[in-house]
C-alpha cells in the first residue's frame, strides 16, 4: 500500500514538472520572439545602423534565453513531497508567477537600459552643430594701433589688427556695439 501511495506522490510530482517546463519553455520562447520581432525597431532607432541593430537583437535573444531557461531549471526542484493535486496546482502556479516575473524583470530592465543609450547617443548629437558655421559676424573694425576695450576684461588688451583676423571693409551699424562699452571708447584719428 505505501508503494502505491509513493507511486502516485511520483507521478503527481512528475506531472507538475512536465507541466512547468512545458508552460515555462513556451512561454520564454513566445515572449523572446515577440521582443525580437517588435524590438528590432526599436533597436534600428537606438543604433541609427540596422546591421549593428540586428546583431545586438540576436545577442539579447540569447542572452534572454539563457538567463530564463537557466532560472526555469534551477527554480524546477520541489523538494517536499506533493500530496494532492490541488497542492501541486498551487506548486506550479507559484513556480511559472516566478517565471513570469523573471521574464518581466528582464524585459523592463533590456528597454530601460537601451532607452538610456539611446538618450545618451541624442544628447552627444546635440552637442554637436548638424551643420558647420557659414561665417562669421561682423565685428566693428579698430584702426591700427588702438586697444580694443571690454574684449578681454581683467587682462592685458591686445593693440593692433582685431584677433580675428581682417573684417570685410563697409559701413558699420549705427547704435552701441556688443562688447564695447560706448562711454569709453578710445578717440578716433
Amino acid at each position: 500500500m505505501n508503494t502505491f501511495k509513493k507511486g502516485v506522490h511520483m507521478d503527481i510530482k512528475v506531472w507538475m514538472y512536465v507541466i512547468y517546463l512545458a508552460v515555462s519553455v513556451g512561454l520564454t520562447i513566445w515572449v523572446a520572439r515577440a521582443l525580437s520581432r517588435n524590438g528590432q525597431v526599436f533597436l534600428e532607432e537606438v543604433f541609427a545602423e540596422e546591421r549593428l541593430a540586428r546583431a545586438v537583437n540576436s545577442l539579447l535573444v540569447v542572452g534572454f534565453y539563457l538567463l530564463n531557461l537557466g532560472y526555469v531549471t534551477v527554480a524546477m526542484k520541489h523538494s517536499d513531497p506533493i500530496d494532492s493535486t490541488s497542492q501541486a496546482m498551487e506548486e506550479l502556479s507559484l513556480k511559472i508567477g516566478l517565471v513570469l516575473l523573471v521574464l518581466g524583470a528582464l524585459h523592463f530592465f533590456n528597454v530601460f537600459a537601451l532607452g538610456r543609450y539611446r538618450r545618451n547617443r541624442l544628447r552627444q548629437l546635440a552637442t554637436h552643430p548638424p551643420l558647420a558655421p557659414i561665417g562669421r559676424l561682423p565685428m566693428p573694425s579698430t584702426p591700427p594701433g588702438s586697444q580694443l576695450v571690454g574684449a578681454y576684461p581683467g587682462g592685458p588688451q591686445p593693440t593692433g589688427a582685431h584677433p580675428a583676423g581682417p573684417q570685410p571693409a563697409g559701413p558699420r551699424p549705427a547704435g552701441p556695439q556688443p562688447g564695447v562699452d560706448p562711454t569709453n571708447n578710445p578717440p578716433t584719428r
